[in-house]
């Protein structure tokens, strides 16, 4: 590259490429908004920035360069993929298979497959953490209580009434199933935090660039994914 002459956007594309492959994410972000500086509608580099975005785990910002890449260009599977890549990193599973299902109908690639796979996958893993984990704890609380019940037995003169120590255990069991119910509703509402933080700055990107563009082909939209994912729909 000339010393006076400027870099193109396309040179400013692979020195972000490059980056990438380096794992030096910052400095590829930038090659990449200097090259959309100079192509403000080149749908690629957004696609490529979001990547980018992606790899920081600064979802929000990766979610609004995918949502400007399909709105530049509608029928190019990547901005869909990509929008499925970063609610899948979310924890939103369903709402990524919706975009994995679009980014499916423009290119049947067999990674594409493989993402939506994934998806159910961890959705039914999910829906099988709830009702799971819960029991999870009630047993360790049963084991706790054993382990004093026995401690008691053993170094106490006087043992503690068996109906007593029985009414221990319970009660230990109990705490451990209300504990790792809190802990599940607990991640789950940090993740459906994330996720409205997520819809809200791409309806807001939306409103900031109204889209005269009629699409293509149907899609679901934010309130159906939003209600598919909370309602534990595939």
């Amino acid at each position: 590259m000339s010393e006076d002459k400027a870099p193109t956007a396309e040179q400013l594309k692979e020195l972000g490429n490059d980056s990438v492959k380096n794992k030096k994410y910052t400095e590829a972000i930038l090659h990449y908004t200097h090259a959309i500086k100079l192509e403000p509608n080149n749908h690629i580099l957004y696609s490529n920035r979001s990547f980018a975005f992606l790899k920081m785990d600064q979802f929000s910002l990766a979610l609004q360069d995918a949502a400007k890449t399909i709105k530049l260009d509608r029928t190019w599977w990547k901005g869909y993929f990509r929008e499925g890549e970063i609610f899948f990193a979310a924890g939103q599973y369903l709402t990524a298979l919706a975009s994995y299902e679009m980014a499916y109908k423009y290119n049947q690639d067999e990674h594409i497959v493989l993402s939506m796979k994934k998806c159910r996958i961890a959705n039914l893993k999910e829906m099988k953490a709830d009702e799971q984990i819960p029991w999870v704890g009630s047993g360790i609380g049963i084991v706790v209580g054993v382990i004093i019940l026995i401690a008691d037995y053993i170094f106490t003169e006087i043992p503690t009434h068996p109906m007593i120590m029985a009414v221990v255990t319970v009660a230990i069991a109990l705490a451990g199933y209300a504990f790792a119910k809190c802990y599940r509703f607990y991640v789950k509402s940090q993740r459906e935090t994330l996720g409205k933080d997520l819809y809200d700055n791409d309806e807001k990107e939306e409103e900031e660039s109204p889209e005269t563009e009629v699409k293509t082909s149907p899609r679901y939209t934010k309130s159906q994914a939003r209600q598919r994912y909370w309602k534990g729909k595939m």
